[in-house]
């Protein structure tokens, strides 16, 4: 039998199939990188990297006019969004050297371009080049799901594949979905200048989130002057470019027309699964819309597995990247007993910062867990007094013992705060581990310590105080 010629193949040439080429080629393999398009996949053009580059100019602007915080004299900024999107384009254009095929290729892997597919379970073609291999990746991440509304085709529309490529003014921005992509971006053009309205036919915004976190985000959101109608159902879609109308029945049944220069949909995301000749391959779906795989990535051909959010599951540029991680270990070491980790992070790049992981509390209660709850505002975080960012709280949950099952926080800088709880839940540590670990003074980060402390107060009942005095002989006052 003829031998495979590449260890591994990768079809796609985002986060994680970079990972996997990279990291196969370091490690010895002989490997070949598909993409059809660009390297660097939607992180860097159209996701993490163009949309936070975007939420700090925003985010600058809106310190600026908001100045009397931190007792300064405010200013107007005149926000210029060609340049702010120009700026984007750098900050990607920097990162870019580092996902070129140039340094793929120095780095040994054969880098095809094109739109391929497999014509068998052991060969993929493009360009008319039959590629064989021992292991082959599917990464081909996902793209923006747009909704069937009525209208919707006759009208222009952007996505976060289109929205960065923006360079004239954005009067007014329609925003369809209360995601995090939704929101992040209904809050950035909100600061820089922009009329900003938020539809979703889900009753709060952030609904995959527990509700007292969304609600502070909502509040903050809402004091910014961004409208909302939630729990609305669009009726139709219509317009032209600088004249779009979206026609609405609210949640309290009355038709309401919303006007704006722009649209933006944000509702959702699709795998890029299409054309890829997965029936050739003996490849099956997961209810048409994701690549089926085991909890090892394994697809239904063994020789095939599936990373990233073509997997489905969460769908985050660490995901894909943990998920090659997994793959190489299968592929290069056969340790087929290496599984992805379940404890996943998240983080909504509002202003507060929504972040979780682990179990959340509507989880804990729709399971039925037995759990305890546990929170610490930041206005009781003396940095965060300092820095005036006083908004949120964290809160744990633990079981009955104490051990942390998940966490999450809004407030500044969540998604760096949260770090310290991923290791928690995933080394299945006890909130008292928390409260024993040095924080440094004054930090943020002391939220999170402080939030485990209150489970060892809950325990310090009148009857157990009693007690301590009398043991040790103390001699405050007894309550």
């Amino acid at each position: 039998m003829t031998q495979p010629e590449f260890d591994i193949v990768v079809i796609g040439g985002g986060s994680g199939g970079l990972v996997v080429a990279a990291g196969g080629a370091a490690l010895g393999a002989k490997v070949a990188l598909v993409e059809k398009n660009r390297l660097g996949g939607d992180c860097l053009w159209y996701g993490c990297v163009p949309s936070k580059t975007l939420i700090k100019s925003a985010r600058v602007a809106y310190q600026m006019r908001h100045a009397d915080r931190w007792a300064l004299t405010p200013a107007a900024p005149r926000p210029d969004l060609a340049r702010v999107m120009e700026r984007v384009a750098e900050v990607i254009k920097g990162i870019e050297p580092n996902d070129s095929p140039e340094r793929f290729r120095g780095l040994g892997v054969e880098v095809f371009f094109g739109a391929g597919k497999f014509v068998a379970r052991g060969a993929f073609e493009v360009n008319g080049r039959k590629l064989t291999a021992k292991t082959f990746v599917i990464a081909t991440g996902s793209r923006p799901a747009v909704p069937r509304l009525p209208g919707i085709e006759r009208t222009p529309f952007l996505t976060n594949e289109t929205i960065f490529d923006l360079r004239e003014p954005v009067p007014s921005l329609l925003v369809v979905g209360a995601g995090p992509i939704g929101c992040e971006m209904a809050q950035a053009f909100r600061r820089l200048g922009s009329e900003v309205t938020v539809v979703d036919v889900a009753p709060r915004i952030l609904p995959r989130e527990d509700a007292d976190a969304a609600a502070v985000v909502f509040a903050a959101l809402t004091a910014e002057g961004i409208r909302h109608h939630l729990g609305a159902a669009i009726l139709s879609c219509q317009g032209r470019k600088g004249d779009i109308r979206v026609m609405l029945r609210t949640a309290d049944g009355r038709p309401t027309e919303l006007v704006g220069t722009h649209l933006l949909i944000a509702a959702g995301r699709l795998a890029n699964i299409e054309g890829l000749g997965l029936d050739a391959a003996g490849v099956e779906l997961d209810n048409g819309r994701f690549v089926l795989g085991d909890d090892g990535l394994r697809t239904t051909n063994p020789a095939i597995y599936v990373i990233g959010d073509a997997a489905g599951g969460a769908q985050f540029t660490h995901v894909a990247e943990h998920h090659a991680g997994i793959l190489l270990r299968h592929a290069i070491f056969r340790m087929r007993w290496a599984k992805p980790s379940p404890v996943v992070p998240s983080c909504t790049y509002t202003d507060p910062e929504l972040a979780r992981v682990g179990l959340s509390e509507a989880e804990a209660k729709h399971q039925g867990v037995a759990h305890r709850i546990y929170r610490f505002a930041f206005d009781d975080i003396d940095r965060a007094r300092a820095e005036g960012e006083t908004t949120g709280f964290a809160k744990i949950v633990t079981d009955p013992r104490g051990k942390v099952l998940g966490a999450a926080i809004v407030g500044a800088h969540a998604g760096e705060l949260i770090a310290e709880y991923v290791l928690a839940v995933a080394k299945g540590m006890n909130a008292k581990e928390l409260t024993g670990v040095i924080h440094a003074y004054p930090t943020l980060a002391q939220i999170n310590r402080r939030v485990a402390d209150q489970r060892l107060k809950e325990g310090l009942t009148p009857s157990s105080r009693m007690w301590i005095q009398r043991i040790f002989g103390l001699r405050g006052v007894r309550q």
